[in-house]
């Protein structure tokens, strides 16, 4: 445990912004876990209600998909702020630290605007939703405009992390790429 909160401090510092976004993202990567847990306990549950009790299911297979997705979505701020999505650094190993640094902004702020994109039409995809009063066309009904919340709140989330990786490197808590 040491060695993971001295990497976290790394990235951080003393800096509260920072510090507030890697508390949101990790909020957010149990939240993403726990989602994970009960789509889990759910399958279980349903598996049990068709194979031993030969009864049908209603609600399960949905609430499952749907769980996944968010888990998906709102995991991805957490995933950002550990490097754990899939990194080739073949490049920047190569490039002089000057252009390193260099690529390390364009590639932020890019992954900022393209997070932004998707943001907009997440959020204007949910609104639709939530104003239509939108339902699935399952026996259950669910309102869609809940679990389509997670397309902006993962977007928002993952946004302020890349945000916060952004401003990290900028005033030099973190290195480009993590590389030193």
């Amino acid at each position: 445990m040491a060695g993971h909160s001295s990497a976290i401090a790394s990235h951080t510092g003393n800096n509260p912004f920072l510090r507030a976004v890697a508390a949101l993202s990790t909020l957010a990567g149990w939240c993403s876990a726990a989602m994970i847990v009960a789509a889990v306990a759910i399958t279980c549950q349903m598996i049990f209600i068709r194979f031993v009790l030969n009864g049908s299911t209603i609600w399960q297979t949905e609430a499952v998909i749907y769980l996944v997705i968010a888990a998906t979505l709102i995991g991805l701020p957490y995933v950002q702020r550990l490097r754990g999505h899939v990194n080739v650094d073949l490049i920047p190993l190569a490039l002089a630290p000057r252009a390193r640094f260099c690529l390390a902004l364009l590639t932020s702020v890019l992954s900022i605007a393209i997070v932004s994109v998707m943001l907009f039409h997440g959020y204007e995809y949910w609104h639709f939703a939530w104003e239509r009063g939108w339902k699935s066309d399952t026996v259950w009904g669910v309102r869609l405009w809940i679990p389509y919340l997670a397309i902006p709140v993962g977007f928002a989330l993952l946004l302020l992390q890349l945000v916060a990786d952004l401003v990290a490197v900028l005033i030099g808590v973190d290195k480009p790429f993590g590389l030193e």
